[in-house]
Order: structure tokens, then sequence, then C-alpha cells
């Protein structure tokens, strides 16, 4: 999700969502952009977005909003399934009411804990033939103190990293937990990243989730150069196809970008684009009809790159 200023009473759905540059609850819009992220490559592409409902409206459907973000996924849950099963979200979405619907509809999320989430170690009791299912699990984690006999270590940088398989409480799951401790050796600062997958490893379940950010460049480049801020209109469906067709130019921006083999900027694409069209626009003025040769080589990374743009 992602908070959009907007004012306007005939505004729909405006109201008051979560801001994370101000820190704060602000009165405007929120949007809720889905993108597929490439793991190796580390990059993003925006599959679409949708307007999140007001408090209002919410009530009037009988949801909360956790209870709306998974209805959503789930709901395009065949167009997304199709490119992948893994969903992964910030810790905003660490929460039984989104991971159970999620996982009952053959999802895998993959999320970070608060520091202080209660997990408890998987039962080391062997079946004994007697009556009665053995323990369920073990003693809660102490981060502070962690067992190391019962982790793995993967060597990263900038820290350590354990992994281990955990009973979620909160969750009423096992997951496959990722544990990171900074380098400064500090105990009090570890960060919790799992996976309900619990076949995935430590690493893996890091990985997954540190590209997530891939996701975040998206709505920057869509808010400062895309436009995705700008639209004035107090109209539902005008409102949706602003949003979608910010992404979607940054999308294309990205793909001219990886077919001319160019390190991707859209400031850069900006400016690309504005001085191929000056260009041109100056030799059709004052009717200058220079050497095939030399047009080619002036306008090969400025002509080329915006009619393979557009």
């Amino acid at each position: 999700p992602s908070y959009i200023p907007k004012s306007g009473k005939k505004t729909p759905w405006i109201g008051y969502f979560w801001s994370g540059c101000a820190g704060e609850y602000r009165r405007g819009l929120e949007i809720m952009g889905i993108g597929v992220i490439d793991i190796d490559n580390h990059e993003c592409m925006t599959l679409g977005s949708i307007q999140t409902p007001d408090c209002k409206t919410l009530d009037n459907m009988d949801k909360n909003l956790v209870d709306w973000y998974s209805s959503y996924l789930i709901s395009r849950k065949d167009k997304i399934q199709n490119i992948s099963r893994t969903v992964v979200a910030d810790a905003f979405f660490s929460k039984e009411t989104f991971v159970t619907p999620m996982c009952e509809n053959d999802f895998h999320v993959i999320s970070r804990f608060r520091n202080d989430v209660i997990l408890y170690y998987p039962t080391l009791e062997q079946k004994t033939g007697k009556r009665g299912h053995p323990k369920w699990f073990d003693g809660k984690i102490d981060f502070a103190s962690l067992d190391l006999t019962r982790c793995k270590e993967y060597e990263v940088n900038k820290g350590k990293l354990y992994g281990l398989r955990v009973y979620a409480k909160a969750l009423k799951r096992y997951v496959s937990l990722a544990i990171w401790y900074p380098m400064d050796g500090r105990t009090d600062k570890w960060q919790l990243y799992f996976s309900t997958d619990d076949s995935m490893d430590g690493r893996e379940v890091l990985d997954y989730y540190r590209t997530r950010f891939q996701l975040e460049f998206c709505f920057r480049d869509g808010k400062q150069h895309a436009g995705i801020t700008n639209c004035q209109s107090t109209d539902f469906r005008k409102l949706d196809f602003h949003f979608n067709a910010s992404f979607a130019a940054v999308n294309l921006a990205k793909a001219a970008c990886k077919r001319l083999g160019i390190t991707y900027s859209i400031s850069s694409c900006k400016s690309f684009i504005h001085n191929a069209y000056m260009l041109e626009r100056f030799i059709c003025v004052f009717g200058i009809s220079p050497d095939p040769q030399v047009i080619d080589k002036l306008f090969k990374e400025l002509i080329l790159f915006t009619a393979r743009a557009a």
C-alpha cells in the first residue's frame, strides 16, 4: 500500500491513511500495488494497482483493512499464481488474519515479524507408541541467547544469519525463520524474517524479503517522474486509469532500457526522450537535410530510443 495526497470532499474513498514518509496518518487516498520481482536480477515490474476503500466503505463491507488486502489478492489468484505462488509483504502483513486466508488459497507468504514475537523451537521428541501426541514444540526462543545447536548459520555481509524451523504462536503454524544479527554484535537489534513455506532455508527467506523493496522504487519513480499524484479528477474510474497508466509508463521505461542495453534510470529516460524531440523539432523547423550517416550517429540513442519506447 502507498499513500497518495488528495483533497476534495467529492473524491471517492478519501480518508485517513498511513503515510510512511510523514510517519503519521494523513488525509488522502491509498493504492495497493502488486509487482512481479525477479529475484536474481533484483528487478520489478508492476502488475497493477487498486484504490483502497475508506473506513466507512470497509464497515459497509463488514471487513477491516487486512481482510480487504487478502481478499483482493485472492480474487486475482488465477493470474498471480500463473507467475508465482509466493507473496512477499512487509511487516504490517505478518498477521494471522492475512496469512491464514492466503495459505488456504495455495499462496506462501514471506514477511517480517516484530522483535517481541513469541516463537517456539520444534520438539525433538520421537513417537513412543504410547497414547497421546508428543509435544508439538519445545521452549520459547530467546533471541538474546539463541540455541545455535538448532540453527544453521549462513555467511552474509554486515551481520550474521541463522535459519531454523519454528512454531509461530500468532500464526498458529510452523514457519521457516531467518534471524539476522547486525555486524556490531548487538543482540537487541535482531530482525526476524519468515516464510510459511517451511522447506525454504534462511538465506532464501532473507533474499526474497529484501528484494521486496524493488516495488518501493516503482512507487518512487511513479510519484517523482510519472505523475501518479497529479490527477485532480473526482471520478473513481479516471483515478484508477491514472494510477495504472503511471505504473505502465514506468514499466515501459524499464522495458525500453532493457532492450537497448541502457542502465535503467527513469530520469535518464525522460532526458533522452526530451532531447530527441527537441533535436528533431530543430531539424524540421530549419529545414536541415544533413548526411544520413550523421543523422544515424546523432540520433542512435535518442530517436531510436524514443521510437522503440513509444
